[in-house]
């Protein structure tokens, strides 16, 4: 477990030795992220999903394994728990004063070599005065398998609206109906499935009169999963329409950044913070 401290605040905690649960799909977490303010943003195995952990790199449906936790979609029988949770844990794991890097093998339910990953987790533009700070993950992936892995999500398995596969952050109970912005102007859970440069979610938290805001932005193009009326998750999926392929030897990357912010922050002032960052 690896903390990270500014002016006072840990502003988040890394969890590099995962739950033991298999049907979880153990896999390292941050949790708990936090605002400047000291507020808890993310959420630990809530009731309705137990492998719901904080923010977490995840894959839902990887050539027939689960690396996301839980039951597997099949089509036309709905989620079913199989034995096909995979794991993913650290080989190495360097701590600098900003971040970290590390390496993780990924191995199937059988206990077999899938995708080794390269992960750098950097704290970043830490800024009481405006009252944000960033986080931002670097993911490089490369197939270790003899075939092909095969990257999907749900709704490349048939549901639709279900696209979910990748970084993954879930947001605390309080969140839930919480605002989500795009830049364009659309805005709530019409922005599912859709593509956007960035996507943001509002949310107010319970025992103290704050809000707070983060903002989710890919280096690369994505497919947004988001919901707020059922809970408050956000996942810039990888494969939420079309499923890509990871032969072995080759690698693919994503780089994300996310601004944590202390109130209620709206498209203007989202747009004017990332065009000066």
């Amino acid at each position: 477990m690896i903390s990270f401290d500014r002016y006072g605040v840990e502003l988040l905690r890394y969890v590099d030795e995962p739950d033991p649960e298999p049907t979880e799909s153990p896999k390292p977490y941050i949790h708990p992220l936090r605002t400047l303010a000291g507020d808890v943003v993310t959420v630990y195995r809530p009731h309705d999903h137990r492998w719901h952990k904080g923010l977490q790199m995840t894959a839902s449906h990887v050539s027939g394994q689960n690396f996301w936790g839980g039951g597997t979609y099949l089509h036309e029988q709905g989620y079913v728990q199989l034995d096909n949770n995979g794991t993913m844990r650290h080989d190495d794991l360097s701590v600098r004063s900003d971040g970290l890097r590390g390496t993780l093998t990924w191995r199937s339910s059988g206990g077999e070599e899938w995708v080794r990953e390269l992960r750098e987790i950097a704290v970043r533009a830490v800024d009481p005065e405006n009252g944000s700070w960033e986080l931002h993950w670097h993911t490089e992936l490369t197939g270790l398998r003899e075939e092909p892995l095969a990257f999907g999500s749900p709704t490349t398995h048939g549901r639709p609206l279900a696209g979910y596969s990748g970084l993954f952050w879930r947001g605390p109970r309080s969140f839930t109906g919480g605002e989500v912005l795009a830049p364009d102007g659309r805005g709530g859970e019409d922005l599912m499935g859709a593509k956007a440069r960035w996507l943001a979610f509002h949310g107010r938290h319970d025992e103290v009169d704050r809000d707070s805001t983060l903002v989710f932005v890919p280096t690369e193009d994505c497919d947004w999963f988001v919901r707020s009326n059922q809970f408050a998750a956000v996942n810039p999926s990888w494969a939420f329409h079309r499923e890509f392929t990871l032969g072995r030897g080759e690698s693919i990357s994503r780089s994300y950044r996310l601004v944590i912010a202390t109130g209620a922050w709206g498209r203007d002032r989202i747009e004017d913070y990332l065009g000066g960052a």
